[in-house]
């Protein structure tokens, strides 16, 4: 996914930063960052000299990478604060410029504003998700709702709003290009959807809410951290990880080491509701225990979640209604390409049916085999649980295709992936190439540094990669930028890779399984996104699209995960070199519909999860007991509730929709995106699969583009017409009913 990170939290005037969330740039644009009150910011406390921040003046190293040698904690304090206090400055003589307002004195400078605020911005937001220390998350809540207010402060400044709505309304006169136009039309929506044209006294009430949510939403994110870090399971017995590779048990170990349990194995756990260990492991009592440890984080205990999520349901209910909707979900949703509640209702709803139907086929298959080994074995059967999914339909699937993901690992090593497969793709189609450095400063000794070239030789941008778990990083897999490509700050893009894949012991490698793999193609798909833009604004340039648009380009690149020639040439024994025997890469293209019915449905129902929530008002949102039990009747509502397949995500650990607004009332955007991204598929196969020309079509119309234009209208002058569901459903193997699914009845 897109870090949205601190920009999306705060607002699109920080657009630096990414997507994502997550977007979640370095060194770009007018970057507002959470706010601090304009009391504070205007008069700021003596700067320390100059050349004892390293945030205090530019980056010189390539590509203004950021210093990460020389910053430490005590610099972001002091950098917050004259980042907050410069911006207001600038701000304020841009309101008040004598001049008339014009698009270069009004518009054209808020993009050049708070330039120190973005630097140390990108560095804190991204560390403090992949390298967060006690410290740092002490900053963090500290800063969130002086970072709201800052926020408040320019976006409910009514001499500045006068300023960019005068250029507004006379946008037809002023013969901007394109991009400007667009840039104009896009600040003026985020001035008058953060309140500028409220009264005062609401105004003041929505400032309220702003900072109390930057204060919940920063809780939310640091409970889940903690309760997944504390959650992990120690294992005692190694005879218990009966099932796992001998590199897996390594990882464990090495994980329990870290933790100061030398002699025991500890199975970390994954931000999703299944863990990856499920499928392997044959103690079921241990998958047990691993799922109801993964299941019961953050609701309970000194993590616990459920009162937060209550009080930011409130808010961002009372939010919206300032702003005139009628739920959060509204509001939301009016910024994105589906655009109403309604529209996400139909799409999820044509896609629920299939899913649950196929997810339920799959389970018969899986209790089938359950019977039939108990019966062998003279033992009594049990009844499929959701602990039980992924080991037993690993072996259906071995049944069926004759292979299982052990046989598959060696022949994803980490480093031929990305070589040998991530990075032969992006060659073959964009034509850029990559070199490792070594002679730049990391956060963290596991990161890699590339350099970035275009296929004329030009340098291109620098990509970071942080692929290994660690108990102080954030679960999942995210892209984020530390510097934002732009023309108008002569800035290249530095972009970063995140997954969290367990790290190996001493010696040994990293064997990836296939959904693995094609999670590395998606990550680097956001980063293709960011390092192949070619806007002149930092608001405008890379993944700074709506979440539903920005997965677009990620999840089309993992269709080349798939590709012929691409599993040809990455997938080889890390030992001997051979390649992948015909026959096994052929069972591994065949089996890639399997199971989807679960991924699909698990998937579901953590979208309409999300949409319930957000349609609830300030008079339905449940109390902190009962959170629970309206995630359970919200997924019977929709007919999507079916024990044995749980929500990729329970309510108190989904970070994407409670840890920030990135994706509040839009975790729908995967598959919303995805539909675009089969299209694409379906439109390269059309035109040759993986070649450059169709590559740099597809650069030119999506990738280098951004937000200049708005995302329908890019995608309909790539693809040649509306998108179409039926690609999504060719490559999910999924089949729609006689009659279309109703949408959910809400």
């Amino acid at each position: 996914m897109m870090n949205l990170g601190w920009t999306l939290a705060i607002s699109s005037l920080l657009v630096t930063a990414c997507a994502h969330q997550a977007g979640p740039a370095g060194g770009a644009g007018p970057t507002l960052g959470p706010k601090a009150p304009a009391t504070v910011a205007a008069t700021p406390p003596p700067p320390p000299a100059a050349d004892a921040n390293p945030f205090f003046t530019p980056s010189t190293l390539p590509w203004h990478l950021p210093p990460f040698d020389r910053i430490k904690d005590a610099d972001y304090r002091p950098a917050f604060d004259r980042g907050m206090a410069d911006q207001l400055r600038e701000v304020d003589a841009i309101a008040h410029d004598a001049a008339a307002p014009t698009f270069d004195n009004t518009v054209v400078a808020l993009e050049r504003s708070g330039r120190l605020l973005t630097r140390v911005s990108k560095v804190f937001f991204n560390l403090n998700a992949s390298n967060t220390d006690d410290e740092m998350e002490k900053i963090e809540a500290e800063m969130a709702p002086r970072l709201a207010a800052h926020q408040d402060a320019i976006l409910m400044n009514p001499a500045l709003f006068a300023r960019v709505d005068a250029v507004y309304q006379r946008r037809a006169g002023l013969g901007l290009d394109p991009e400007s136009l667009q840039l104009l039309e896009r600040y003026e929506k985020m001035f008058v959807r953060a309140g500028a044209r409220l009264s005062d006294a609401d105004k003041a009430k929505l400032k309220q809410i702003n900072e109390q949510l930057s204060t919940l939403t920063t809780r939310f994110r640091q409970d889940v951290l903690k309760a997944t870090r504390e959650g992990a399971v120690v294992v005692d017995d190694a005879a218990r990880l009966d099932g796992l590779s001998p590199e897996q048990v390594g990882a464990a170990a090495e994980a329990a080491k870290a933790r100061g349990l030398a002699g025991k194995w500890v199975i970390t756990l994954q931000n999703t509701t299944t863990q990856p260990s499920l499928e392997q492991l044959k103690d079921r009592a241990l998958r047990e225990r691993i799922f109801r440890a993964s299941v019961g984080r953050a609701d309970g205990g000194d993590a616990d979640n459920t009162a937060v999520i209550t009080k930011i349901l409130a808010l961002r209910s009372a939010q919206a209604q300032l702003l005139g909707y009628p739920d959060y979900a509204s509001y939301a949703l009016a910024e994105e390409t589906a655009g109403t509640p309604a529209a996400v209702d139909g799409i999820l709803g044509q896609l629920a049916p299939a899913a649950l139907a196929k997810a339920k086929a799959e389970a018969g298959d899986i209790q089938r085999l359950i019977d039939a080994q108990a019966r062998a074995a003279h033992a009594k059967p049990f009844r499929l649980e959701p602990w039980d999914w992924a080991f037993y339909a690993q072996q259906v699937r071995q049944a069926r295709y004759d292979f299982d993901d052990a046989q598959v690992r060696p022949y994803f090593e980490l480093d031929h992936v990305l070589r040998d497969g991530v990075f032969f793709a992006a060659t073959k189609l964009y034509g850029i190439t990559f070199r490792e450095r070594k002679d730049l400063p990391v956060y963290q000794p596991d990161v890699r540094v590339f350099d970035v070239t275009d296929a004329d030789g030009k340098p291109l941008a620098l990509l970071l990669l942080d692929y290994y778990k660690r108990d102080n990083k954030q679960g999942g897999a995210w892209m984020d930028t530390f510097v934002d490509q732009s023309t108008l700050l002569d800035r290249r893009p530095v972009v970063v890779n995140n997954l969290n894949v367990p790290k190996p012991a001493p010696g040994a490698p990293a064997l990836l399984t296939f959904d693995e793999v094609t999670t590395m193609f998606h990550e680097f798909g956001h980063a293709l996104h960011g390092m192949l833009a070619d806007t002149r604004y930092p608001m405008l340039s890379g993944t700074a699209v709506p979440p539903d648009f920005g997965e677009f380009p990620s999840q089309f690149n993992e269709m080349w995960a798939r590709d012929p020639a691409v599993l040809a040439n990455m997938a080889r024994h890390w030992q001997t070199g051979a390649p992948m025997p015909k026959a096994l890469l052929d069972k591994v293209l065949e089996a890639q519909t399997f199971g989807q019915g679960y991924a699909t449905l698990e998937y579901l129902e953590a979208a309409l999860l999300d949409l319930s929530w957000h349609e609830t008002t300030a008079a339905t949102v449940p109390a902190a007991a009962k959170v629970m039990a309206f995630e359970a009747a919200a997924l019977a509502k929709d007919g999507v509730a079916y024990p044995p397949v749980p929500p990729r995500y329970h309510s108190p650990y989904f970070s994407h929709i409670f840890a920030s607004s990135g994706y509040a009332a839009g975790y729908y955007a995967y598959i919303w995106s995805e539909i675009l991204a089969r299209d694409a598929g379906a439109w390269f196969q059309r035109h040759g699969g993986l070649s450059r020309a169709s590559g740099e079509i597809f650069r030119r119309k999506i990738l280098s583009r951004g937000r200049t234009e708005e995302p329908a209208a890019l995608f309909q002058d790539f693809y040649g017409r509306a998108p179409e569901i039926g690609p999504l459903l060719e490559y999910r193997g999924l089949k729609l009913p006689g009659k279309a699914g109703a949408a959910p009845k809400r």
